[in-house]
């Protein structure tokens, strides 16, 4: 994101846990369409995603700029992390650097592996933990294990997020390398890993493995690679009921856009950055109706005023479909948001297009850093000022 980890970003006051349990526990439906949302916690650094281990594990892990992953658990912030970083690798934090994702391994439950996105100096680093066998309440530091590094020149534009898909592989959305305008041409260039949706196989003994399937598995491009064409994804998520992907990918200065893809059909698809930003031409031609075999328009943009609208949009923040049993009402929707602009967004892909688009209103807190959902399918956006709220209806 453009300045999403800004320094404006991490002032706050907040530290420790909240004061009064909030429980989290089987619920009672409520019916309702308006959203609203109620604070759990707050963490002493800048919360940038809420995620949680398989089923029925329902404690949530709360990954924190700095290096560190807090855990929610029993109504009460846990007051030792479950991974600490802050003394370990070298996290760099310049700029939009930092811890920034985490993915708990499918078979969590049996074998305690988990994995982090991280950034140093010079690269972008996914790496393999182990929860302690004696104390699943710790990380096992030793158990360290680099699967990917991705060298990266510039402090922006790192992407971020990773998430395990319903084939058991890990999927890896980075950024372009950062600069302005994608100066080295990597969202449109196979052979880097920078702009790209990387797909890999993490159950080898060392580094990782490619998925048979990968569209460049036997050349033509880096084998990792298995969608191009993104600027900056920094908030994507894999829909539980469909098995479509969504992508917040944060735009240059004209467009912010939300992608939508079938994860079963994804491979080779193509954004179009920097050819595109959004539908507007970017360094190419041709974008309101792409001639590219797998090139797709976005499934929801937000044209800023430097493009000619209007949005004082500046920063996406991709979400995730609910698909938990507390609220039947919003079964089916899509909540986004932006960084800059706030409140919450939502709509409906019927296949072909977004619909039923809501601005809702509400006294939504400022600069939200992720949307995403625990092992229920319940929904908990993350804000700058360091706290975790809980997605509600009225």
């Amino acid at each position: 994101m453009r300045r999403l980890l800004s320094v404006a970003a991490l002032l706050g006051c907040h530290g420790g846990a909240t004061k009064d349990a909030v429980d989290l526990g089987p619920c009672t439906p409520r019916s309702g369409t308006q959203p609203t949302v109620r604070e759990i916690t707050h963490v002493d650094d800048l919360p940038l995603l809420v995620t949680s281990p398989p089923a029925p594990d329902a404690r949530l892990f709360i990954v924190e700029r700095a290096g560190t992953i807090a855990v929610y658990a029993d109504g009460q912030l846990q007051h030792a992390p479950f991974l600490d970083l802050t003394n370990g690798p070298v996290v760099s934090l310049g700029d939009e650097q930092g811890l920034l994702g985490l993915a708990f391994h499918p078979g969590y439950a049996q074998n305690r592996k988990f994995y982090v996105y991280y950034t140093t100096d010079t690269d972008d680093v996914v790496a393999e933990y182990q929860a302690m066998a004696n104390d699943p309440t710790r990380a096992d530091p030793a158990t360290a294990r680099i699967v990917l590094s991705i060298p990266d020149y510039a402090t922006n534009h790192n992407g971020g997020m990773i998430e395990f898909g319903a084939d058991g592989f890990l999927y890896i959305g980075t950024g372009d390398g950062g600069g302005q305008g994608d100066p080295n041409n990597n969202g449109q260039n196979p052979s880097s890993l920078l702009g790209k949706f990387l797909r890999i196989d993490v159950d080898v003994a060392s580094g990782h493995g490619i998925p048979t399937d990968n569209p460049f598995v036997a050349g033509g491009g880096a084998p990792e690679v298995f969608m191009i064409g993104l600027r900056n994804p920094w908030r994507w998520s894999f829909d539980r009921g469909t098995g479509n992907i969504y992508i917040g990918d944060v735009g240059q200065s004209s467009v912010e856009e939300v992608d939508v893809v079938n994860a079963a059909s994804a491979a080779l698809t193509d954004f179009g950055w920097s050819d595109c930003e959004g539908r507007l031409p970017y360094k190419g031609a041709g974008c309101d109706s792409p001639t590219q075999p797998h090139r797709v328009p976005p499934a929801y943009q937000q044209i800023r005023a430097a493009g000619g609208g209007t949005s004082n949009w500046t920063s996406v923040v991709g979400g995730q479909v609910y698909r938990g049993a507390c609220y039947p009402d919003l079964v089916g929707r899509y909540f986004f948001s932006d960084n800059n602009a706030s409140g919450l967004y939502s709509f409906v892909w019927d296949g072909a297009q977004a619909t039923d688009v809501i601005v809702h209103p509400g006294d939504f807190p400022a600069g939200p850093t992720s949307i995403h959902a625990d092992s229920r399918g319940e929904l908990y956006i993350t804000y700058a000022d360091q706290r975790v709220m809980h997605l509600e209806v009225e």
